[in-house]
């Protein structure tokens, strides 16, 4: 492997050119060495503004010795098949949120990244914000007393009338659109012994995807976990954990820019505490933690494979 990860980009989706791409261009740790597309324009004029060699076609793409790794930003529904096809040329892959569709094929893949030596990672950004661990420390730290339960949402504005959000067949829907942010949230900060005790999905008028949502979770320990989530929404992104002796609420939590400064609020005794934080670009942490698991061989995060069931279960509950 060459000092930077070559990366291949499949696809030109928004979140590709609009985060990732510029991303992986400007860390020491990652070149793109590859843009493929359905639409040989499409990828030229990316190739032209982030570098790497313009291709028209994915399996194309895979068969390229000068690519280490792929990143996959493809429509949900393909997720799974082309990280399998990825996995077999034995490239490297960083796939946007969801990895699967369903718990199942989540874990099969996970199996065959670890068989092979691949590092297989969801691209769940705000898990490498630092304001989330701040959250744990004072958790651990006994600053809110014992838990008692987790609130945690996030909505977004209308997508799109013909954005693929909105198509069953290209894997839409709020739930594993913007549902699975509140969903990962809970797993990160609570562990993964959650249970669904009930959820709702509705979609709205004229739409053949949910567009909105909640769910009610249990820990064992009787921790109660309120989720909500839509996409025809004013904007929210935040949580919130009461404890016996207060509580901490964090806003901006799942898609804060880099030039956000954020603060943890702490309430106990009767006072509020702003805890500020500096800056953070979750984006480059994310492209560094990638190239970091490449380097490494990591094997997946069993994370993904518990996101992916409880979504399965938040369904069916529905």
């Amino acid at each position: 492997m060459s000092d930077a990860v070559r990366i291949g980009v499949l696809g030109c989706a928004d979140i590709a050119v609009r985060r990732m791409l510029p991303a992986f261009a400007a860390h020491p740790g990652t070149r793109v060495a590859a843009v493929a597309s359905r639409d040989p324009d499409r990828a030229r004029r990316t190739a032209d503004r982030f570098g790497g060699r313009p291709m028209y076609g994915y399996a194309e793409l895979l068969a390229r010795d000068d690519v280490d790794a792929v990143y996959l930003p493809l429509p949900a529904a393909l997720h799974a098949d082309w990280t399998r096809a990825a996995l077999d040329a034995g490239k490297h892959v960083l796939v946007e949120k969801p990895i699967a569709q369903d718990a199942d094929t989540a874990a099969g893949l996970c199996e065959r990244a670890r068989s092979a030596g691949l590092a297989l990672v969801e691209n769940v950004l705000f898990l490498h914000h630092p304001q989330h661990a701040a959250v744990q420390r004072l958790i651990a730290e006994g600053a809110i007393g014992e838990l008692r339960s987790l609130q945690a949402v996030f909505t977004i504005p209308a997508p799109g009338e013909h954005d693929i959000r909105h198509d069953p067949e290209l894997g839409g829907g709020a739930l594993a659109d913007v549902g699975l942010y509140p969903v990962r949230a809970a797993l990160h900060l609570l562990g993964g012994r959650l249970e669904v005790v009930g959820a709702h999905l509705a979609a709205g008028p004229g739409r053949r995807v949910e567009t909105s949502g909640g769910a009610l979770l249990r820990t064992p320990h009787d921790v109660t976990v309120h989720l909500e989530f839509g996409m025809a929404h004013a904007y929210r992104s935040e949580y919130q954990l009461w404890g016996s002796e207060g509580g901490i609420r964090v806003q901006r939590a799942f898609t804060p820019p880099a030039d956000h400064v954020p603060d943890v609020v702490l309430q106990r005794g009767g006072r509020t505490e702003r805890i500020r934080l500096d800056p953070f670009d979750q984006v480059a942490a994310a492209v560094g933690a990638f190239a970091d698991a490449v380097r490494k061989g990591a094997a997946p995060d069993e994370d993904m494979v518990a996101q992916a069931a409880l979504l399965d279960a938040i369904r069916t509950s529905a």
